[in-house]
């Protein structure tokens, strides 16, 4: 059973949606293509989902996008476990598209306020 969600979920989720849009544009303005958004692998032991995947000729990176309300290091919320499970996600992913002979990076994109901090090759 699914609960209602609360104003502030609904808040977190607007404002994650439009980070994720300010990561997507500075990707164009890269000169990578978007190829995925909230990606969710079908394999069900794979929890979670990459946020933006990006593609410029044979580099895909993985981007994990943090967008919070005030300013307060949003990448630290990207550890260990995280980084692993975007890792696994990756695999998932290239498998999933049939792709595996590509340069692979994985960046972090926070946007704190109206601030946005790219980390390329963040981990």
């Amino acid at each position: 059973m699914s609960r209602a969600l609360s104003d502030a979920d609904w808040s977190s989720r607007a404002r994650g949606r439009w980070g994720e849009d300010r990561a997507v544009s500075r990707f164009h303005s890269l000169g990578f293509d978007v190829v995925d958004r909230n990606w969710r692998s079908p394999e069900r032991e794979l929890p979670g989902e990459l946020d933006v995947v990006a593609r410029r000729g044979d580099l895909v990176v993985f981007c994990e996008v943090k967008a919070r309300r005030g300013r307060g290091m949003a990448v630290m919320a990207v550890g260990a476990v995280k980084q692993g499970r975007i890792r696994a996600l990756a695999e998932a992913w290239l498998r999933a598209h049939g792709i595996d002979d590509v340069d692979v990076r994985f960046d972090v994109i926070t946007v704190e306020g109206v601030t946005l901090e790219h980390y390329v090759a963040a981990f």
